[in-house]
Formats: structure tokens, sequence, C-alpha cells
């Protein structure tokens, strides 16, 4: 028996006229004779031709699309287009019928909208293909990038009693009997009765948890699921997501500036390196959606274009002060054509103020710094000037935020201090100001949301196609 072999592999061989076996399923059948079939290891498929006059008929019925086959052959030079070598089938098995009537694939352009229903079988289209594998690369280099800098890889609870944000959208976990929940004297629902002795939820974020890391292993970083309970139906949220979280002991904000840059070009440069067919399919893909569109809505770089540019380009590093001067001054927002118009310091940015600097005015990445206290969370390290905080964002062409940190504050008394006025109990979170009283030191970190980062990568237009099956609103299928 041939040794079964990657389509991938096979296309890259030469044709020497060795017998091989591949298995996958069919894309289409042609004239009794011709099938395109697929593996999954690449967007291109492999022709296996069948000597339909000595096969048997009732077997050549059931090559249909979506069927399961195995094929075994020699390797031969393809005369057809588009392929160096093809499968000069002897044997044909069928692993798996696929009705041809019922099946939701057909070899046809399919909308977005209608795979995202199918969502268990987009997979077998060529975007869901290309965008799963380059998915697959930016998870691995992610890890390769870290663990190559000595970080220490570190699961932070899903389960928590703390929600780091502060922002109050988290899912409950409980294992109480909804129907009938146990009660205090004063009728709120008694979480000490609940499986945890207290109220718990899925985690936003594994950021405080990881800080806990960095004060005895000095680097560290999380790569794991969030949760947010948003009721949120756009096309850049989910409730599920991935994030990416290192912390770094003895790290400014220049350390942690340079650490998130030299991250997202790192994982960028290795999907153009490892999944170059795959992008450049996804770019073609992207330039023929984009031809249906006005010619201002359209990018003005390709897909290709747009990743080389962060790769080339280092980062434009300004302070939120500075940047806000620069958004008044600007003709959108003197000739009103912003939706959010800015009318002074303490705005808060949106996505159409950071992509006009990225876009517009620097025409690179930025790296926004030195936010307003009231508009970040309680644990930045706060500046002398009392008004401004050691944050730092980072801010991409079509996409706007990617990435989101700071310096964290060390100092126990600031600490306290901000927690008190933004009203956060300090009993909660007793174990998270106890590193600021044993050994505190000046420490950063950054959150990067993976989506985002695939979402720019693909070229993708809506989240919910860049993770396998999405969580939102109303929705928690498959």
């Amino acid at each position: 028996m041939s040794k079964h072999i990657k389509i991938k592999a096979l296309l890259q061989t030469a044709p020497a006229e060795q017998e091989v076996n591949v298995k996958g399923w069919v894309r289409t059948f042609r004239n009794n004779q011709f099938i395109a079939l697929n593996d999954g290891s690449t967007n291109s498929n492999l022709q296996v031709v069948v000597d339909f006059q000595n096969t048997d008929e009732a077997l050549l019925k059931r090559i249909t699309t979506g069927a399961a086959i195995s094929a075994t052959g020699k390797l031969i030079a393809s005369l057809g287009k588009g392929q160096t070598v093809e499968v000069k089938a002897t044997e044909i098995e069928i692993l798996g019928d696929s009705d041809p009537e019922k099946y939701p694939l057909q070899p046809k352009k399919h909308s977005l909208e209608f795979l995202r229903e199918i969502a268990h079988l987009r997979f077998r289209t060529n975007t869901f293909g290309a965008i799963f594998r380059v998915r697959n690369s930016l998870s691995f280099a992610v890890h390769q990038f870290f663990q190559d800098r000595g970080f220490v890889y570190l699961h932070t609870p899903v389960i928590t009693a703390s929600d780091a944000e502060g922002a109050g959208e988290a899912f409950k976990v409980t294992n109480l009997d909804l129907s009938n929940p146990p009660k205090t004297e004063t009728g709120e629902i008694d979480y000490k009765q609940d499986f945890f002795g207290r109220a718990t939820n899925l985690t936003v974020s594994g950021q405080l948890e990881g800080e806990l890391g960095a004060m005895a292993l000095s680097d560290i970083y999380t790569f794991g699921p969030t949760f947010r309970a948003e009721n949120s139906n756009t096309t850049r949220h989910l409730a599920e997501f991935w994030m990416i979280e290192p912390e770094m002991a003895f790290y400014d904000l220049d350390d942690n500036m340079d650490l998130a840059e030299g991250l997202l070009k790192y994982v960028i440069k290795y999907a153009l390196e490892h999944n170059r067919e795959d992008i450049e399919f996804l770019s073609q893909r992207l330039q023929e959606e984009e031809k249906g569109k006005p010619q201002q809505e359209r990018s003005d770089m390709t897909l290709l274009d747009k990743l080389q540019f962060c790769l080339d380009n280092s980062f434009e590093r300004l302070t939120y002060t500075q940047a806000i001067d620069i958004l008044k001054d600007s003709t959108p927002n003197k000739k009103k054509k912003f939706q959010y118009l800015i009318d002074g310091w303490g705005a808060d940015l949106q996505s159409e103020h950071e992509r006009y600097l990225v876009e517009k005015h620097f025409k690179k990445p930025v790296i926004l710094t030195d936010y307003p206290k009231e508009i970040k969370s309680f644990y930045m390290r706060q500046n002398d000037d009392g008004k401004t905080v050691r944050a730092m964002d980072i801010l991409f062409p079509g996409i706007g935020e990617i990435v989101g940190g700071s310096q964290r504050e060390e100092r126990l008394d600031k600490l306290e201090q901000r927690m008190d006025e933004i009203g956060i109990p300090k009993d909660e979170l007793w174990w998270y100001l106890d590193t600021r009283r044993f050994g505190a030191c000046p420490h950063s970190g950054f959150g990067l949301g993976f989506e985002r980062l695939v979402l720019f990568v693909t070229g993708m237009g809506n989240i919910r196609d860049v993770i396998p099956f999405p969580r939102f609103p109303k929705n928690a299928e498959f």
C-alpha cells in the first residue's frame, strides 16, 4: 500500500512515475474523468485522472462534490493548465458519500453571510481554508517569538472573581438552580451557596494574574480565550475571542513599545514567509471585492502591500496630546467630516480618528502614549502631571487600535488612591495589591486581540470570519 501523502507536498514533487496515495474531498468531477481533489493542506487542488472506461459505473456515480475519496495511482507530469503534476488513478475508493442534491457547498461563489450559517462546512472553501491556515501560522509565530526571548507561557484562569477592566460586561458562572436560586435575607441571590462560595465570571483578561507571574518569573505571556458580554453586533466585536497578554518585570513604557512593535513585525513576517500562497489568494479576493465599492471606499494598498508596509516602517510614536492637536487642525475635523468631532483635550479617540492618523497623516503605523487618566484603566502608571497615565496604543491601517498596553502603577499609595477615586473595592483585589507591598518594581504589559491581528493579516472585513466558530449576541451555534 502506498503511503498517503498530503496534496501540498505532492504538488511540489517532481513527476517520477512513482505510485502515490492521496485522500481528500472532491471539489469537482468533470467529464466522468477529471477529479479536482483537495485535502485542506493548500488551496490548490490535485487533478486525479480516472480511467472511466474501466471503472464501475456505480462507483463513478458516487464521485460527487463533497465526497471523501482515496485515490492510488502514478504521479505523472500534467498536460492540463495550472498544475505540474497529476495522479493517473489505478484505484479509487469512496470513503464517504456526499449527496449532491443536499450538499450546500456547490462549485460556485457563496456569500460570507451564507457561509456563516454553515460554519461547520465553510472550512472546505478556498477563502476559509486560507484564513485558518494563516491563523494557525500566526498562533505558532506568537509562541515562537516569546519562547525565543525566554518568556514563560502562563495559563491564567478562565473562571475568575475579578473583572480586570472594571467594565462589568462579564458572563456569570454558576451551578445554582436558576429556576429557584437560594436567596439571602435581603432577597438577593446567595452566592455563598454557589460552587465557589462567591460570585464568579468568565475572564475578560488574564492581565492581573499575569502580573503576579511576572513578579516572580520576570517575563511571562498568556494566550487564551477571553469573554465579553457586550451586546454589540458590529463587525469588530465577538463575545469569545483570544488574547495575547505579556507582562514584563523591569520594563518601562519604551521597552513595552519596542516589544509590541517587534512582536507585530515578527508574526506578520512569519505569515508572509510561510503562507505566501494563501495571502496572495486573500489579496486577490479583496481586490475583486473592492471593485464593487465606490472609489473613495477602496483601499490605497493591496493586502500584500499593507503587510509589507508594516514591516518596512518603524512605528511613529507620539503622545495623545500631540495627536489631539493634529486631529483638531485636520481637514475632516474642520470640515465636520468626522462623525465624532474633536473639540479638545480629553476626548476618547474613535476608530475614524485613529485611522486618520495612520492612513492619512503619518502614512505608517502609530503608537500613541500618555492618555488622560480618566479614559484609561486604574492600574496604569500615573504621570507627574497628575492628568495622564503611561498608556500606549498601537494603531494600524484599516483597523485602528490593535494593541493596548501600559506601564503598570507599582506605587501602592498611588494605586490605592486611584482605586478609591473610581470605586474599585480594595479588599477584593488584596492579592493584586500585595505585589505592590512585597518587592514592587517597575513593570509593563500589553494586550493584543488575536482576531484583530488575523483580521488585519487576512484582509477580511468581519471578525466573525477569522475565528472558527464565532460567538456573538443571539448566536452560539455549532
